[in-house]
């Protein structure tokens, strides 16, 4: 116990986490990592004057089981004498109504309620249980998705709020190993509830604990938790320094010498642009500025951005559609969703076999062959795809034509491709003979779309 408490209070003198006679919310889920949180602060908040607070939040998406996690949170923080605030909301109905995935939901109501909570308490800090693996687990997630080196880095000790900036979230547990809180549980002789769904492999985050990591750990590079921490925090501090480079120049160099900086700069600059005026800032969109000064390119209908010679991103009206789109939307297929881009909305279910045939504005597609990332974007020169029954790939362009498709109809038209880039689907024209459903499907993609009224 000592050992692991010790680390913990060394942890937030050293990166000054929580003051003297902070007010700290503390989120627990009833799951390992949170209980060992709330013992371990508790342990040390006589030591600091440190005020707690328990805040829990139930999911109801596993039933009972989330009705006994909500038992245990409540039992705990009784017998430590720790006040507790507990919320309940049907995650899968907001999701429906929202059009979010069954995670994202939860994230999203989740934390809004701990930082309610927290202004309610007039705490603000939030302290929640991530730890080292669950940064790794990141990592992986991120590099697998094609993040950013800023991406990389992962989770800080201490960090905003989404919903309340005023508030923080932070991590005392991050240079904690979870076989380290699990030894810590037992010795101390800790209740808590395992989460069934963490076996579930349906989820990447599960797969890359229970499948690639494991791999890794014994085929390849037994130290694979260290070397990556590690690497992340080389990661981190580079990142920082070329944002912090890119601040400089900004403010200290002339107009025309952008193109001169170098790349990281200048990709970082154009980030930053593009978050503050609201645009998600992907690599595609980023690349298409970062090298076409006083190029106009859509991101939305009618709305295009443009940089100038100084690195500076414009928001402006493009009622013309001949400009080509380089925004998009990057989709994490689960077993289902809804996503709006351009002018149409599209919904999307994972079925087995049996599944009811095609219709009026629905494809199926082979799920194993399309994967569980998909994007959705505009036509763009050189697009090419085969289209089913075809043997060989054919320019879109070409295809638009002969559908006798209208120019400017062509720049609204959307498009779906994998992770990796393959074209998949178009919309309005044949889908992918690549990615067509077989006798040996297992799994469909149910592909649904409608254009927004």
């Amino acid at each position: 116990m000592a050992d692991l408490i010790q680390r913990i209070e060394d942890s937030v003198r050293r990166r000054a986490l929580f003051g003297p006679g902070a007010k700290i919310l503390v989120a627990v889920s009833g799951g390992l990592d949170s209980m060992v949180l709330l013992h371990a602060l508790n342990a040390l908040s006589r030591r600091h004057r440190w005020k707690l607070s328990v805040a829990h939040f139930n999911h109801r998406l596993r039933g009972r089981a989330s009705d006994a996690d909500e038992r245990l949170v409540r039992k705990t923080a009784a017998a430590l004498r720790i006040p507790v605030i507990v919320e309940r909301a049907d995650v899968k109905q907001f999701a429906r109504r929202s059009g979010l995935s069954i995670e994202m939901a939860a994230r999203k109501l989740r934390h809004e309620f701990f930082a309610r909570v927290a202004r309610e308490r007039k705490s603000k800090t939030i302290a929640v249980a991530h730890h080292a693996d669950d940064q790794v687990e990141l990592f992986f997630i991120r590099l697998l998705r094609g993040a950013a080196p800023e991406g990389l880095t992962g989770m800080k000790w201490r960090s905003p709020s989404a919903v309340d900036r005023t508030i923080s979230l932070v991590r005392p547990l991050l240079d904690c190993a979870k076989t380290e809180l699990a030894a810590f549980a037992r010795d101390e002789s800790i209740q808590y509830r395992e989460d069934a769904s963490n076996g579930s492999n349906d989820f990447l985050r599960n797969r890359i604990r229970n499948e690639l990591l494991p791999l890794l750990k014994k085929k390849y590079q037994p130290a694979t938790t260290a070397v990556v921490l590690r690497l992340m925090e080389i990661l981190r501090a580079e990142s920082e320094l070329v944002a912090e480079s890119g601040k400089r120049k900004a403010e200290k160099g002339k107009k025309s010498e952008f193109g001169k900086w170098p790349v990281a700069i200048q990709r970082r600059l154009l980030q930053g642009s593009l978050a503050g005026i609201g645009i998600v800032p992907d690599f595609e969109l980023v690349e298409t500025l970062r090298q076409s000064p006083d190029v106009p390119v859509s991101v939305r209908p009618n709305f295009s951005v443009t940089r100038d010679d100084h690195g500076h991103v414009r928001l402006q009206e493009q009622p013309s559609a001949t400009v080509f789109n380089a925004g998009s939307v990057k989709l994490s297929l689960g077993q289902g969703g809804k996503a709006a881009f351009g002018e149409a909305v599209v919904t999307w279910r994972v079925r087995d076999r049996r599944f009811p045939s095609f219709g009026p504005g629905r494809e199926m597609f082979d799920a194993k062959r399309i994967g569980t990332r998909v994007v959705l974007r505009h036509w763009r020169p050189g697009d090419r795809f085969r289209p089913i029954g075809m043997t060989s790939q054919k320019k879109l362009q070409d295809l638009f034509m002969d559908a006798k498709v209208a120019r400017d109809e062509r720049h609204r038209r959307i498009i779906a491709t994998t992770a990796a880039g393959q074209i998949f689907w178009v919309e309005g024209l044949r889908i992918a003979e690549d990615f067509k459903v077989t006798a040996t499907t297992k799994r469909r993609l149910v592909w649904e779309w409608r254009r927004k009224s």
